[in-house]
Formats: structure tokens, C-alpha cells, sequence
């Protein structure tokens, strides 16, 4: 049975009906599009840092890395450790020869007895000055009373002369004997003084003398500090890296030798994005899954926020005041201290990468 074609004026009607619908559609569709866009370009900043768990795969495992130098110049006579070696604090790595050190040591020695006796020696000099000052201040005493007599007695001769109960020769040598005592106490005060005079000169010699000791002390001080920096100990505990010289080498003060790295004492700097720092706070928790050991998560806290971008701390800063400006989301540091006694406690090695995240809705610690 044939079927009956629809009247042709019946087709343009339909699809007259159809084509604003479809332009309807188009103009939503276009205009949700926008919305998202407008959305996404004016709330994403809010939205990723309103989010309580901010992860960021730029982060890294940092240490204590004590590069070891030599501080003096001379041969390397013994390295004491192979590379990556576990050392002790107090370990010996790497001794340079000691005979020129230990020679200066020895002449530092001798000058410094040297000094010593010449103080000895003057403190000596300094008792038999002592004995002639005194000595002298004793001729003064016995002088002063013969002064003292003969004056007496040339008073008592003047007076018997004048009652013709003396005579002039006495009064002559009584007078000669006043005189000669009087400046034989005149000569014996200038020689006390001269005495006392040396003992002044041997005091200020004493004290160069104490002054020279005491440089030669310094020096010699100095000397044994030099003897001992043939010896390069770890100053902690940890593991060395690879050796940077060998036995016969010809160091200078500054050489770097070796290096030490405390495995004990690890954490994470976290590089994030400005925009997720909204909630970042001091003391929130946060868990540090490291690339070598997949499936192992391991606690951290928070420990600290660096107090500028890591581009504000490069050799060269950026200087945005150009015509030309494309907006960057800057990077800050954030510090992750590891939980002590971890699961990877002893495993971990500065440098190796990891993933942080960390929750934003946990309390810090009170201060």
C-alpha cells in the first residue's frame, strides 16, 4: 500500500520551528562556556587556595652538607677513609705531613725556653740589685751616724777652744772629720740613688723580657694549632662523599678535600606556588612520599616559610618595571621537618626528589 506524501507546505514549517531552538542552544552553550571561563579565570586562585590538602611535586630532600677544607699547606700523607665511608664524630679523614709543623713546634719551644731563661736570669740580677740597695741604704745608716758624731764633737771642741780648754788642732780635726763623713753621706746617697736607679732599669727590662715570653708563648701556641690542623676530623657523625685528594697531593690552605653529610639530621624544602600559601601555616601537618620508596609516606610539620621568592634570591632578580610584563606565579620555599624516628630515618640522601603535601585543616601547635 503506498504511503501518502506530506503536503509541501508542511516541510518549511517545521524546520522554521527548529532553527531558533538550535540558535537557543547555541547562545546557552556559549554562554555557560563563558560563565566557566570568567569563573575559572577570576576564582581559580581562591579555589587552589582554599584547598585543605596543597601538594606540590618541587620539593626535595636537603641535609647538613659540611664541605671539610685544609687549613694549612703541605702533602697529604694519609687518607684515612674511602668514599662514602660512615664515620664517627672525631673520625680521622685526611692527615698532612707533620714533620715541617712539628719542627716549627720545636723551635717555637726552644724560644720560648730561651725567653724564660733570660727572665730567670734577670730576676737574678734583679736579688743581687736588691742586696746592693741595701747595702747602700746601710752605708747611709753608718755614714749618718758618723755625721752625726763628728758633728757633736766639733760643737763640743769649738766650745772648749773658746774656754782655752781645747786647742786648735783638735778643733781643725774635728771640723775635717765633719766634713769628710758629710760628703762621704752625700757620695753614699748618690750611690743608693744610682742603685735604685738599676733597679728601675731591670724592672722595665723584666717587663720586656715578660713581653718577649710572651710573644714566643703565642707563637708557640700558634705552632702546636698548625700541627693539629694536619689532622682533618669529622665534626659529626654521618657519611663522607667522594674523596677529593690522594695520598702524596699537594694541598693549600682552602683545598677542599672531602665532604660530610650528617644522614641523621634531613628535611624537605617544598617549593610552592604563592597561590597556595593561603592557609599555609607554621606547625600544620604534612606527608612527604619520596620517589625512591613508592607507597611509604612518612609524617612532617611545618617548620618554616621563607621570607621571599626564590627568584628574589638569585644572582640576578627580576626587575618587572618593563612595558613588556607577562604575570608569573612565583615559587616560595616552605621548610618540612621530618617526624624523628621515621620509617626512613638513615635512608634518606640530600637531594632526592619527593612529593609534599600539606593539610591545611590541622590545628598548629600552640607557641
Amino acid at each position: 500500500m503506498a504511503t501518502v506524501p506530506a503536503a509541501p507546505s508542511e516541510v518549511p514549517a517545521a524546520l522554521g520551528w527548529r532553527r531558533p531552538r538550535q540558535i537557543f542552544l547555541r547562545l546557552a552553550i556559549l554562554m555557560a562556556a563563558g560563565v566557566i571561563v570568567v569563573l575559572f579565570a577570576t576564582q581559580w586562585d581562591r579555589w587552589v587556595g582554599m584547598n585543605t590538602r596543597q601538594v606540590t611535586d618541587d620539593a626535595y630532600v636537603r641535609g647538613d652538607i659540611t664541605p671539610l677544607s685544609a687549613r694549612i699547606d703541605g702533602y697529604v700523607h694519609r687518607v684515612a677513609v674511602d668514599d662514602f665511608d660512615r664515620v664517627k664524630a672525631g673520625d680521622l679523614l685526611v692527615e698532612i705531613d707533620t714533620a715541617d709543623y712539628q719542627a716549627r713546634v720545636d723551635q717555637a719551644e726552644a724560644d720560648l725556653l730561651g725567653a724564660q731563661a733570660a727572665i730567670e736570669n734577670l730576676k737574678t740580677r734583679k736579688a743581687l740589685q736588691h742586696a746592693q740597695v741595701a747595702e747602700a741604704e746601710n752605708a747611709i745608716a753608718a755614714t749618718q751616724a758618723d755625721v752625726e758624731r763628728t758633728t757633736a764633737e766639733a760643737i763640743r771642741q769649738r766650745a772648749l777652744y773658746a774656754t782655752t780648754y781645747g786647742t786648735h788642732q783638735k778643733l781643725e780635726q774635728a771640723d775635717a772629720d765633719q766634713k769628710r763623713f758629710a760628703a762621704t753621706l752625700a757620695r753614699n746617697r748618690a750611690e743608693l740613688d744610682a742603685q735604685r736607679r738599676q733597679m728601675a732599669v731591670l724592672d722595665t727590662q723584666e717587663l720586656q723580657l715578660r713581653a718577649e715570653a710572651k710573644a714566643k708563648q703565642a707563637a708557640l701556641d700558634l705552632a702546636k694549632i698548625n700541627l693539629g690542623y694536619t689532622r682533618i676530623a669529622a665534626p659529626v657523625g654521618g657519611m663522607v662523599s667522594e674523596r677529593g685528594v690522594r695520598e702524596g697531593q699537594y694541598v693549600h690552605a682552602g683545598t677542599q678535600v672531602i665532604a660530610i653529610v650528617p644522614l641523621d639530621n634531613v628535611w624537605v624544602i617544598a617549593n610552592y606556588k604563592e597561590t597556595q600559601l593561603t592557609r599555609v601555616a607554621i606547625g600544620q601537618r604534612a606527608e612527604i612520599r619520596v620517589d625512591t620508596f613508592p607507597g611509604v609516606v612518612i609524617g612532617a610539620m611545618v617548620d618554616s616559610i621563607a621570607p621571599a621568592s626564590g627568584s628574589q634570591f638569585s644572582l640576578l632578580p627580576p626587575d618587572n618595571a618593563t612595558g613588556n610584563f607577562t604575570k608569573v606565579v612565583q615559587r616560595i620555599p616552605v621548610k618540612l621537618r621530618l617526624e624523628p624516628n621515621n620509617t626512613l630515618a638513615g635512608h634518606l640522601r640530600p637531594g632526592m626528589s619527593v612529593i609534599a603535601t600539606i593539610v591545611t585543616d590541622t590545628t598548629p601547635p600552640p607557641p
